[in-house]
Order: structure tokens, then C-alpha cells, then sequence
């Protein structure tokens, strides 16, 4: 399936459909106050206002959809919540456009502005949704007549693995999945499943399946004495991109975690790591780069102060760049000031201490007012870390971290940040046993993510840094 392709038409067709409902709208518009047909649509073409609200108008309302996350996950998207999100973004967006450039226009009673809002909100909302339920009924029938479908390997190889095989293959309606293969939880001297589907190996291969067969979904139906075995499976693939599946026991019938979308579907526990909506995560980014703008312009006096303090305390660069590990493992090399001596590492990484003789003062009274972080901003603005997040490891600590604790996977779900609960509540770790305490705080914060609870950590963070009482 190519996501990008179809995702691709859906952002033409908005455009489109809000190009020609502006169009529609302002012509509308201007006719009520012409008599003339022709005068009015004169009037419309020799109007500067026309061409500007065909040109911003529709970049306006791709910039409402994309923070709201429309173009997320665009083949998993159903008629029914298409048409409500539609709905609300529409009216979201015209009471935007009608207090910004309608409420200035002379009209004789306030009906008018009321014609006005009801015209623009019906023109709008019913050619950008008709337009767009075409294009998922389009990918709806595909998928339900297998022309595409989600790539999906099966984790167990016996009794319950071809049970929801075939309980899926057999549905009237498909639930969209294709299976490529299914890997084994347990090794055995032959597997029922190899007769439906091929094997894949042990479920020590996901990760490299998941990128070599393009995988979306994993569904993991072991036996039940192959339960033990589920913890690791997920911890082995949950920082990746893919939907994990679980076949649910009666008790998770009884405890209300099986949900299902469709009256077909098999019902699954779903796996969720989407630890925010996607209009939130979205904000979160825009948040992101205004504050960090702001940031990099306010404290510039700051930076110069910095600069020269580090300067002046030690000989040696005022900047120092270290290789950190991001989302999805992603490398990249995180700025700090200077806090230490010069070749403070040498060989083996080593974690800076309370009493530690390679920082320097003025390091000390960086470390304590955060301000050896400050040069971060511009890696937010790039977009390898966010304000709020887990702080970043190297690959050397996380290795270690993760022997002891293979959640710490679920960090690389998300960006890391400047700050994170972790930071304001534990502060700098001296060692991996102080790492994993420090865990506990940010898997909390995953669990809880929120615009709310970032403003939250950023306000504790400010005050450690006007209290100087960070380590």
C-alpha cells in the first residue's frame, strides 16, 4: 500500500474542495448585496480579496487538518468517524474564518451574517466530505476485496495461532490483514500453522521482518503455556511503528480491555502506544518551535553570558557535542555548554557525579540552573527533540539499562526533551542504577502524556532554574 500516494490525495482533495467553497461562497456573498448577475461576478474577478482567499484560505484549512490528524493513519480511517471529524473541524474552522474577515462586512441585519455562516460552513463541510468519504470508500473496497491490505505476521505456530487465522480468513468481511508469515514462541519439531502460511523463524527476528516485509500488524496468538513468552515478544518490537494484536483470554473478556471497531472484527486486545492524540502530538511539535523561537531570541543574553563564562572558567571549546539515542533509535548529536574540563572522557563514557572533580564552577553553576541545556533549543527546532520528553541516553548506558529493564524501549516511542518529569523529580544520574529509578518517573510520563502535563513540567522546570536547585 502506498500511504504516502493516497495520503497525498486526500491533502489535494482539500485543498480543492476548499478552493472552490470559498469560490462558491464569496461570490455568493457579493450577489447578495448586486442585482446583477453580471455586475457581481465583475466585481468578484476585479477583487484582489478573491484571489488572496483562493491562495490562503486552503493552506488554512490543511494546516486545521493536519494538527488535528487527519492524514494519520489514512487506510485505517472509517466512514463514520470521517464524517464526524469532518464535521467538527468545519466548524471549528468556519467560526476562525467568519470572526477574522466576515464580521466586518455591512449588512442590514444580523440574519445576514447568520445566512452567511450557515452558506460557508454547508458549502465547505459538504464538498470536502463528500469528496473525501469517495476516497475512503475507495480504499475500504480494496481492502475488503484484498486488492491491498495490512502485511501481518502471526507470533505462535499451534492451536490458537490457526484458529485466528482462520477465524479471520473465514469473516465475511475482512479485517484487512494479509498474512505473510507467523514466527514461533517455542521451539517444536514441526508447526500446524506451516501448512497455512510459511515460517518465518523464532520471534527474535521481528524487528528485522518488521523492516525487510514491510509489516503493519503483529497479532500474537501463543498457547497458553507459551504465555510467559508474551512479555518479551512485546518488549522486542514496541518502540517500532507497527499495530500489536493480542488474542484475549476470558478474563480479559470480563475485565472490559477487548475492544473492537467493526461487528466482523475478531476481537482483539490492541497494544496501544500512541501515547497522545494525534491533534495533541501535533500541537506538541507546533508548541515546539514557537517556545524554542522564542527561547533562542529571549535568552540570547543569556547564551553570550554563558559563552564567555565557560570561556573564561577553562580552557577549551565553550560547546560540547555528544551522540545520543532518539526516537525510534535514531542517532543524533545533542549541544550542551561546556561543563566539564576539557577531555573529561577518555575512552569508556562515564556519568558525571555529585562532587565530580572534572566540572568546573562555573559548570557547577550551569548544571544547577539547567543552563548547560539551553543550546538544545536548537535541536528542538530541529526537530530531534521536543521541550517535554525522556532525556537522552547513549547507546552505551542504554544497553545496559535495557538488560535490567527492557521497558526502557518504550522511551524511544517518543521524542526526547530539554526536560522530563524524570529530570524534575530525580534529577542527573550518577550511575545505571539511579538511570533505572529515574525510569519509573518517565514511563509515568508516557502514561500520562499530555499538552497539560508538559505545561506542568516545563512550569517545575522554570522553578528549579530561578531556584537553582537542580544537580
Amino acid at each position: 500500500m502506498n500511504k504516502k500516494a493516497q495520503t497525498a490525495k486526500f491533502v489535494i482533495a482539500d485543498l480543492l474542495s476548499a478552493a472552490l467553497a470559498w469560490s462558491i461562497f464569496f461570490f455568493l456573498r457579493k450577489s447578495a448585496e448586486m442585482q446583477a448577475m453580471n455586475d457581481t461576478l465583475q466585481i468578484v474577478l476585479n477583487d484582489t480579496k478573491f484571489y488572496l482567499g483562493i491562495v490562503f484560505i486552503p493552506v488554512f484549512w490543511l494546516f486545521l487538518y493536519a494538527i488535528s490528524g487527519s492524514y494519520h493513519n489514512i487506510y485505517r480511517k472509517a466512514r463514520m468517524s470521517e464524517l464526524g471529524q469532518t464535521l467538527m473541524i468545519t466548524l471549528i474552522g468556519v467560526i476562525i474564518i467568519f470572526f477574522a474577515l466576515i464580521l466586518d462586512d455591512v449588512i442590514q441585519t444580523y440574519r445576514n451574517y447568520y445566512n452567511l455562516f450557515i452558506t460557508l460552513f454547508l458549502l465547505h463541510f459538504l464538498l470536502t466530505v463528500t469528496i473525501r468519504l469517495i476516497l475512503t470508500s475507495r480504499s475500504l473496497y480494496k481492502l475488503k476485496h484484498r486488492e491491498i491490505g495490512f502485511n501481518t505476521i502471526i507470533v505462535g505456530s499451534n492451536g490458537n495461532a490457526i484458529s485466528i487465522y482462520n477465524e479471520i480468513e473465514s469473516q465475511p468481511k475482512t479485517a484487512f490483514n494479509k498474512f505473510v508469515g507467523f514466527v514461533h514462541a517455542v521451539k517444536y519439531p514441526s508447526y500446524k500453522l506451516e501448512k497455512f502460511i510459511p515460517n518465518l523463524g523464532h520471534f527474535s527476528n521481528l524487528r528485522q521482518l518488521i523492516t525487510e516485509l514491510d509489516i503493519e500488524e503483529v497479532i500474537i496468538a501463543t498457547e497458553r503455556s507459551e504465555h510467559n513468552t508474551i512479555e518479551q515478544i512485546i518488549s522486542e518490537i514496541e518502540d517500532t511503528d507497527i499495530l500489536i494484536k493480542v488474542i484475549p483470554d476470558m478474563q480479559d473478556f470480563l475485565l472490559g480491555t477487548v475492544k473492537t471497531t467493526s461487528i466482523y472484527q475478531t476481537p482483539l486486545i490492541q497494544v496501544s502506544f500512541d501515547f497522545m492524540p494525534p491533534w495533541q502530538l501535533n500541537m506538541k511539535r507546533f508548541l515546539d518551535i514557537i517556545l524554542s523561537s522564542m527561547a533562542l531570541l529571549v535568552l540570547s543574553p543569556v547564551y553570550l553570558f554563558c559563552f564567555i563564562g565557560v570561556k573564561m572558567s577553562s580552557k577549551g571549546p565553550a560547546f560540547y557535542t555528544q551522540e545520543r539515542i532518539g526516537i525510534s533509535g535514531k542517532t543524533f548529536m545533542i549541544p550542551k555548554f561546556r561543563s566539564m574540563v576539557t577531555g573529561a572522557e577518555n575512552g569508556t563514557p562515564m556519568l558525571s557525579s555529585k562532587n565530580d572533580a572534572r566540572v568546573t564552577p562555573f559548570g557547577k553553576f550551569m548544571r544547577k540552573t539547567r543552563l548547560d541545556e539551553i543550546p538544545q533549543f536548537f535541536s528542538v527546532l530541529k526537530g530531534d527533540m521536543s521541550l517535554v520528553g525522556p532525556r537522552p541516553e547513549r547507546q552505551y548506558f542504554i544497553d545496559q539499562i535495557t538488560k535490567r529493564a527492557p521497558h526502557y524501549r518504550l522511551l524511544l516511542k517518543v521524542k526526547p526533551g530539554i526536560t522530563s518529569w524524570g529530570q524534575v523529580k530525580y534529577g542527573y544520574a550518577e550511575n545505571v542504577d539511579q538511570m533505572i529509578e529515574r525510569l519509573k518517573f518517565d514511563i509515568l510520563y508516557l502514561e500520562n502524556m499530555s499538552l497539560a502535563m508538559d505545561i506542568k513540567i516545563m512550569a517545575y522546570t522554570l522553578l528549579t532554574v530561578m531556584k537553582g536547585s537542580g544537580q
